[in-house]
């Protein structure tokens, strides 16, 4: 007579296969290897069918792309400030998310990033971070991103030709300074005594952020937005559209504004769609305008990629050096 396995024997056969480092390795590089591919893909499209940066100077176009890349740097580390130090992720971690939710983003819709980012922070090898602890953060964030636009968006609006455009930058300043108080304001509202009576109150309370650790991560992440307009100014130069520090503030606020719309049919598609708007606006030329921001965006997932290459070269250097200092000589 055949003995039937005891009850819950798949299951936790099911649940040791999923937290397997093995697995978890193989995930996280076929992961990788995935969005890669959609960047590889993406840049022959462009070759084939015209690719904006093959004129570029080439000069300004490498610092243009060495800044898009020491950007993800303290956008991690400002990310990673709004964790708990017992829960915190590795720097790594929040870097190799964010790349991957750019190169992702040339095909997911609008807001999936943030499920992308997520899903790859809890897949990454370490990450003891829950997920409600990981989506508050993304959300808070998101806040801090767009307070540090608040200084950018403002001489933008200075500088706009057109009251359209100034209107517009003057919304995205007014929601970064909303955005600011909300988040000064958060960590005193989850302890108050009407929240704590509630069991999802002293959750909150407990997975919040420090106001001092949000205050410094916003510094960085205004530090990682501060690079990202210097590399657009610098694209601008590379492309010899004789831009202005100021619009080049204008295409990387409007871009990042139209990245907060709930519902969009591709992030990095509505983000270049923004970007040549306000170029047009700023009185570029209709084509000039999204030659460039193709070529922006297209800069974006190729930086993302190398993001993500490094990060993955990285974590497999840590795991063979071990195997090979053992090895016999």
């Amino acid at each position: 007579m055949t003995q039937l396995p005891p009850p819950g024997a798949d299951t936790s056969r099911i649940r040791r296969l999923l937290v397997s480092r093995k697995v978890q390795i193989l995930f996280n590089g076929g992961f990788g290897l995935a969005l890669l591919a959609v960047a590889v893909v993406s840049a022959r499209h462009f070759v084939h069918d015209g690719w904006p940066l093959h004129h570029a100077d080439p000069w300004p176009l490498l610092g243009s792309g060495l800044l898009f890349l020491l950007a993800y740097l303290p956008k991690a580390l400002g990310w990673q400030r709004l964790f708990h130090e017992h829960e915190r992720p590795a720097a790594g971690a929040l870097a190799f998310a964010g790349g991957a939710a750019c190169v992702g983003g040339v095909a997911l819709p609008g807001r999936f990033d943030d499920a992308l980012r997520i899903a790859v922070v809890k897949r990454y090898p370490g990450t003891r971070t829950g997920l409600g602890t990981l989506g508050i953060s993304l959300l808070v964030l998101g806040m801090l991103d767009n307070a540090a636009l608040t200084p950018l968006a403002s001489v933008a609006a200075a500088d706009a030709s057109s009251w359209t455009a100034r209107a517009g930058f003057a919304v995205v300043a007014g929601a970064g300074i909303l955005a600011a108080g909300l988040v000064a304001f958060l960590p005193r509202l989850a302890r108050t005594r009407h929240v704590l009576r509630f069991r999802l109150g002293r959750w909150l309370a407990g997975h919040t952020h420090c106001t001092k650790e949000a205050w410094a991560a916003w510094l960085l992440v205004s530090v990682s937005w501060a690079l990202r307009g210097t590399g657009v100014f610098l694209l601008l130069d590379a492309l010899s559209m004789h831009g202005s520090f100021p619009l080049a503030l204008a295409f990387l606020c409007a871009s990042a504004a139209s990245a907060a719309l709930p519902i969009a049919p591709a992030g990095a598609a509505t983000q270049a769609g923004a970007g040549a708007g306000i170029l047009v606006l700023s009185g570029v030329g209709t084509a000039e305008a999204i030659a460039f921001s193709v070529a922006a965006q297209a800069l974006v997932v190729v930086t993302g990629a190398a993001v993500i290459l490094l990060i993955a070269a990285w974590q497999l250097a840590l795991r063979v050096r071990p195997r090979l200092a053992r090895a016999p000589a």
